[in-house]
């Protein structure tokens, strides 16, 4: 297991992905990247988690977000106290 409780659910080319990627590194906010194209597995996890086939999925210590939704995020982080 990771250090983390923040997990991306992403693929190369996914512009939000690569948002949401740049967003928790500007924060400081360490995650585990799984990438849906080279690891199929992580593609199921991502869809049972989500009930949805879109990515980016954004599991924070099990609140799962589907999206680049900053608002949601940000209110995940915060309450889980990954940021101030």
């Amino acid at each position: 297991m990771n250090d983390t409780n923040v997990t991306v659910y992403s693929a190369p080319w996914c512009a939000f992905c690569h948002a949401a990627k740049d967003y928790f590194d500007k924060l400081g906010v360490k995650y585990t990247d799984k990438d849906v194209e080279k690891e199929p597995g992580a593609g199921l996890e991502a869809v049972t988690k989500s009930g949805q086939r879109g990515i980016p999925v954004i599991d924070i210590a099990g609140e799962v977000i589907i999206g680049f939704d900053r608002p949601k995020i940000d209110a995940a982080l915060k309450s889980h106290g990954l940021t101030s």
